[in-house]
């Protein structure tokens, strides 16, 4: 379709000058991504990691949200797709009502789809459960740590079973004090050493933490070899800045123990908390695919893999360009759907509208409104027909539904008898219904 001239060659050309003035390599990769020098600028971000790990916890995650039932196939098929968009380490579901052979056939799955990828077992209380773990070829183990003393009761499960019983739950082995609670895990981090696993030590509601609390836990939990410790805020009440402070707080106390972080989404900062924890020297984030979690849910693997690659230079390993693919896999697992435009996998996250003027700075640089290419993370560009579009945006509609012989004029007149449907209707026009238009334009 021969469409009149906008711009001249040689204003485009002087267009594109001025962008390259305003870029900067790294921050400016063509064909990948188009962000801010200054988040380049250690002055401006601080100093960064050259890589950092990423931790997935979907398959432990949808165990807490109400309602999802998946078949053993459909969640084998779904570890497959994760761990081949290249996590470093997952998280799998627990031990409960799984039998030996499942959790050596999940660790063999692992394996298969990528040998570097770590298991990690969660959720273990007792020798027992590690000595599975072990048998069943995992890299590592989680031996959680509840944040309180005498308050850590109340996550005590079998309490709950034996009350309801009628029994009595209080044992002169029931945890009264925080050095009753740390002297649970301490044999258990020394066991899980001894069959040669990692022991990942998961420090629970952090954001109660005091400075005393933390030095006692750290010199406990290290001294018995832990080999990292890993900061997990439950409410989701830690701040950026509170999470980089306890980061290197517990640096501080532990300088060869790798720390990580488990932050939660309560005020949409999770994947903030994850950038700020790495600069403060923390190694690995644990998150999830989609965010997925009970409660305000987890920091989105796909978001957080690329704030740390586009915006900070981070390595994180990850393939990004299966990450959509990964999220709608999620969504067919869970039957939980993001939101149209969630941050990079949303089906319309790189939609921003029918303007003529969005649409067609494209022809420019389509990195001017996507910092990100859509096809960097697996997604695509939409560009919708709506009340606001143009000419130029209907031209180019046309044209992808192999429509090109239209004249100037004859566009015109299908644009404000699609707007004038539109409006008549109350809603937007399908690809069926502009090719009629069309249709009928061509035909006068």
């Amino acid at each position: 379709m021969d469409k009149p001239e906008v711009f001249t060659a040689e204003e485009i050309a002087r267009f594109r000058a001025e962008l390259a003035d305003r870029r900067a390599p790294g921050a400016y990769e063509p064909g990948r991504w188009s962000v801010s020098p200054l988040n380049r600028r250690p002055d401006v971000a601080g100093e960064l990691p050259e890589c950092v790990t990423l931790r997935d916890a979907t398959l432990r995650s949808v165990e807490t949200l109400p309602g999802v039932v998946a078949t053993g196939e459909a969640k084998e098929a779904y570890l497959r797709q994760l761990v081949g968009a290249g996590v470093g380490e997952v998280v799998t579901a627990g031990l409960a009502g799984r039998d030996d052979k499942a959790l050596r056939a999940e660790v063999e799955v692992i394996r298969s789809a990528d040998s570097r990828c770590r298991a990690v077992c969660p959720l273990l209380r007792t020798t027992q459960d590690i000595d599975r773990a072990a048998d069943a070829g995992y890299d590592a183990v989680q031996i959680w740590v509840q944040g309180f003393g005498e308050t850590s009761l109340i996550y005590q499960p079998a309490a709950y079973q034996q009350a309801w019983r009628g029994e009595e739950w209080r044992t002169p082995h029931a945890p009264r004090s925080r050095a009753d609670v740390l002297a649970r895990a301490v044999p258990l981090i020394r066991h899980a050493r001894s069959r040669g696993l990692d022991a990942i030590v998961p420090l629970l509601m952090v954001s109660y933490l005091t400075d005393a609390v933390l030095a006692d836990s750290v010199a406990a939990l290290t001294g018995a070899g832990a080999t990292e410790l890993t900061l997990f805020d439950g409410p989701g009440a830690m701040s950026p800045e509170a999470y980089a402070h306890l980061v290197r707080r517990t640096k501080e106390l532990a300088p060869a123990v790798r720390i990580g972080l488990h932050p939660h989404n309560t005020f949409g900062l999770a994947v903030g908390c994850a950038v700020a924890a790495a600069r403060a020297g923390a190694e690995v984030v644990e998150l999830s695919v989609n965010g997925y979690c009970g409660g305000p849910g987890n920091a989105d693997l796909a978001a957080t893999a690329l704030a740390f690659e586009a915006l900070y230079g981070v390595r994180t390993g990850i393939r990004t360009e299966r990450l959509t693919a990964l999220a709608r896999a999620g969504e067919a697992l869970t039957g939980y759907h993001l939101a149209w435009n969630h941050p990079v996998t949303g089906a319309n996250a790189f939609s921003w509208g029918g303007m003529d003027i969005v649409t067609q700075e494209t022809a420019v640089d389509p990195l001017l409104h996507n910092c990100l290419e859509p096809t960097l993370v697996g997604n695509e560009r939409r560009i919708p027909f709506t009340p606001d579009s143009g000419p130029y945006t209907l031209a180019d509609k046309l044209e992808r539904l192999g429509i090109d012989d239209l004249t100037p004029a004859q566009v015109g007149e299908v644009l404000l008898r699609a707007r004038d449907l539109m409006s008549r209707e109350g809603r937007l026009l399908t690809d069926a219904d502009l090719a009629a238009l069309a249709g009928e334009a061509a035909e006068r």
